[in-house]
């Protein structure tokens, strides 16, 4: 990644999270053009009809609970806007961009690292000044 920029969520844009508390090794599932997995713990969330899961440590440290099954992200994003097409490597595996997609990563240098589409990106986060 290079200039990033902070930002932070909408206030009204929370997610609807549940924990994957079960008697269960995981599962995998296919996503942003390759395979994903769920580890025991993480959070499945629907982020208005996006569905996918969080790593539980990630999820722990960013978001707070609102009311039952409701969580926002309390703390910032890092992100740019992607000048090519490209692959990064998330926690639950990798996630395909285009040109125009935000590089977005939960830490400043870098790291925990996903992208999200423009036009979602923008619905969902505002500069952080």
């Amino acid at each position: 990644m290079g200039h990033r920029k902070r930002y932070r969520k909408k206030p009204d844009q929370y997610v609807v999270a549940v924990p994957l508390k079960l008697d269960t090794k995981g599962f995998t599932y296919y996503k942003w053009s390759a395979k994903q997995r769920c580890k025991p713990g993480d959070w499945l969330v629907d982020n208005g009809g996006d569905i996918y899961t969080i790593d539980k440590d990630v999820f722990a440290a960013t978001y707070k609970q609102l009311s039952a099954g409701r969580y926002i992200k309390i703390t910032p994003v890092y992100a740019e806007v992607a000048a090519k097409a490209g692959v990064v490597k998330t926690k639950e595996g990798r996630s395909h961009y285009q040109a125009g997609d935000y590089l977005v990563s939960n830490n400043k240098d870098g790291t925990d690292a996903y992208c999200i589409a423009a036009d979602m990106f923008e619905s969902m986060y505002v500069l952080d000044q």
